[in-house]
């Protein structure tokens, strides 16, 4: 594995490639609301300049362009966000807040254009499920939730007749995780059963604990479906952390728990 660590403000992404064995590209027909979405939402000061950045790059659009989110939604009313994909067909979002909505940190006055990592949204079956999972066993909050249909949302996901509940939920610190269940339609597909870490579809959201062998043995308690054998001791000044084990959400989800 050749592994890149890349920093936008204050949060991390980390490009992995499987330089042996190789894996499986994303399927060509995947949408928004099959269970192996995820993107992150990555916040700009300004949409309109940075559409016209990345259209002058020539990215994949998603969405038809920037979408405004109805006054009439008021959980979301005034973000603007769109859809493109990377070189790999993963999906990622820009994302604008109004004064009023988002962490204070992104009103901030600056002449950066691409500020930071607010998210990272997955789509997910039943939302009650994935705050058992992320609130009572890894002790997530609620930080928001909003009901979004219509015409923006259909262009912005490319996914028609969608009718969405999006519940945002937060650690002390870091980005947050959105869940999108879509009410409507219901043909979104499950995680395929043979999905590997080496395949395109894999994205992992790394969790912070301060004792991962700990909560290891209570997830395993619950039943949650293990990638990792057990939990892994990694040379020091390996990877940036000294244990860590992979499991998955009850969508499939993959979640690296690591403890520094």
């Amino acid at each position: 594995m050749r592994i890149v660590r890349m920093q936008l403000g204050s949060e991390f992404l980390e490009l992995t490639e499987y330089l042996t064995p190789r894996g499986r590209p994303i399927p060509e027909d995947s949408r928004s609301d099959d269970l192996w979405f995820q993107h992150i939402a990555i916040v700009v000061s300004d949409m309109d300049n940075a559409f016209d950045k990345l259209r002058a790059l020539k990215v994949q659009f998603v969405s038809t362009g920037p979408q405004r989110l109805p006054d009439w939604n008021i959980g979301a009313a005034g973000i603007k966000a769109f859809y493109f994909q990377d070189p790999d067909r993963h999906n990622l979002e820009v994302i604008s807040f109004p004064p009023g909505k988002g962490d204070p940190r992104w009103q901030e006055k600056t002449n950066k254009l691409f500020l930071g990592i607010d998210h990272t949204a997955i789509t997910v079956a039943q939302t009650d499920a994935s705050l058992h999972f992320y609130s009572d066993l890894l002790g997530f909050r609620k930080a928001g939730e909003s009901d979004n249909y219509g015409t923006e949302q259909e262009h912005l996901n490319q996914i028609f007749g969608a009718h969405l509940r999006i519940t945002a939920i937060r650690a002390m610190s870091g980005p947050g995780i959105e869940f999108l269940e879509y009410l409507t339609p219901h043909d979104g597909r499950p995680r395929q059963h043979d999905a590997k870490a080496n395949d395109l579809i894999h994205w992992q959201t790394t969790l912070v604990t301060p004792d991962v062998e700990a909560l290891a043995s209570k997830l395993r308690g619950e039943h949650v479906d293990f990638v990792s054998s057990d939990v892994t001791v990694v040379p020091k000044g390996k990877l940036g952390f000294s244990k860590g084990v992979l499991v998955r959400d009850p969508d499939g989800h993959a979640i690296l728990l690591i403890q520094e």
